[in-house]
């Protein structure tokens, strides 16, 4: 789930601590097994013994299994007393089990925990993380990453400020949702929201499906509307609301105009029928044989596409009003944790690092992934290299803002459901914002 400047809106040790195999234990021993931060030296893996390193990820797709699992062969071959022991789960799989995960005497060492105070802040809060600004000091994370990157997965120990705080853990790719585009279909990509919306009519007039669109899970939903958002309303109002800053609202004319836009958009046919009833991989699928002219999807599916469309296949930050000034939501994956439960919290480490160090770079342009690290090689063929363009444009121009379900504990489920009413005609965009800011408006005084 999980390009997270964002960039704006938006990181001796202790003895080994333990050498056996699986953490957990009772509550005295995850008492034991939280070591503070204050690494002082690079661990010696080698050195610990045989060890079991439990991890959870949602590299499902086809280019991120690629890379986690070519990088944990290469972890395991150069550390042989280790031995991962991976659990992958789809990133809906893993909001519904991390929380219980982390909990738990069997919690992983290394768990992906989705950013915002939905999932991250809770389990912070739970003390089920442990901070690794130590580590971070120990393997200098913080030159390999822009301070706004590493800031989405911070958090403050209460877990009640968000962007600040300690250091929760690294994300090792970029992402931004964009728009994948048919070049058989679009030969001259549009550059402003005008000449895009023309194009969406172009194909309907046609008899093509504009944009292939798959809301039965509702998290896509927040990506298509808030993409169409950030070309409606000023991109720091949006960072503002999702970091929950004084006098920020989401009842407010700018926001009323991306919900108009976009349900404009429905009522013109530019979706395929059923769009609410239809899941999200089916539809990228769908796009990928050629059934639409577009797809609005995150970076995170650019390997899957690529495999199936060639060269076939182009990628573009969603066209607004000015070309020079792109505003894209996105940031950085889920970053990579350490759960307070290990007893492994170094052997936990050293994998953390060895994921986002400059081979682990080169292993995510090899697969078609994007890096969120600083000085990642540039891909040299494919669609990859329009995405990195795009990263590197929409970092130039300061334009990516983040998602929007990481604003409060239960705002993934109320912006998820409240989108799919609006785009099934069940609320105005008037009530829909209206909605949306009642809910937000509980939590803030909740506070």
């Amino acid at each position: 789930m999980k390009a997270k400047s964002v960039l704006a809106a938006v990181l001796a040790l202790s003895a080994l601590a333990g050498c056996g195999g699986a953490p957990g234990g009772g509550d005295e021993d995850k008492a034991a097994a939280t070591p503070s931060a204050t690494a002082e030296a690079k661990p010696d893996i080698s050195k610990a013994g045989n060890v079991t390193l439990r991890v959870w990820d949602q590299n499902v797709r086809g280019g991120q299994n690629a890379e986690i699992e070519e990088l944990n062969k290469q972890f395991q071959a150069k550390y042989p007393n280790v031995t991962i022991e991976r659990t992958k789960k789809s990133f809906e799989d893993l909001l519904k089990t991390v929380k219980l995960a982390a909990s738990g005497d069997d919690a992983p060492d290394v768990i992906q925990v989705n950013q915002g105070r939905g999932t991250m802040g809770e389990i912070v809060k739970a003390g089920l993380l442990r901070p690794v600004d130590d580590y971070a000091k120990v393997y200098d994370w913080e030159s390999r990453y822009s301070s706004t990157l590493l800031d989405l997965n911070r958090f403050s120990s209460d877990g009640a400020e968000f962007g600040s705080g300690e250091l929760y853990g690294l994300s090792q790719m970029g992402e931004i949702v964009g728009v994948f585009y048919n070049k058989d279909k679009v030969t001259t990509p549009p550059t402003t929201l005008t000449e895009f919306e023309a194009s969406l009519q172009q194909a309907k007039d046609a008899g093509d499906t504009p944009i292939m669109f798959g809301n039965l899970e509702k998290w896509p939903g927040i990506h298509n509307f808030e993409s169409v958002l950030g070309q409606t309303a000023d991109k720091q109002a949006i960072r503002d609301f999702v970091f929950a800053r004084e006098g920020a609202s989401f009842d407010n004319p700018e926001f009323q105009a991306g919900a108009t836009k976009i349900k404009e958009w429905v009522d013109k046919g530019y979706f395929n029928k059923d769009f609410n009833g239809t899941d999200y991989d089916p539809a990228w699928q769908s796009f990928a044989k050629g059934d639409s002219w577009y797809l609005i999807a995150g970076t995170w599916v650019t390997a899957d596409l690529a495999e199936q469309m060639g060269d076939k296949v182009g990628f573009m930050l969603m066209p607004g009003q000015d070309p020079n000034a792109p505003v894209s939501l996105g940031g950085e994956d889920l970053p990579f944790t350490i759960s307070s439960a290990s007893k492994v919290p170094d052997v936990a480490a050293a994998y953390i690092d060895f994921l986002t160090d400059a081979n682990a770079a080169k292993v995510l342009v090899d697969t078609n992934n994007l890096p969120a690290m600083k000085g990642a090689p540039t891909p040299s063929t494919g669609v990859s290299v329009e995405v990195a363009q795009a990263w590197q444009k929409l970092n130039d121009a300061d334009g990516v803002i983040p998602y929007l379900d990481y604003t409060t504990p239960t705002f993934y489920d109320d912006i998820s459901s409240a989108i799919q009413e609006l785009l099934a005609g069940k609320q105005s965009p008037t009530e829909f914002t209206a909605g949306v800011q009642e809910a937000y408006d509980k939590w803030a005084e909740s506070r």
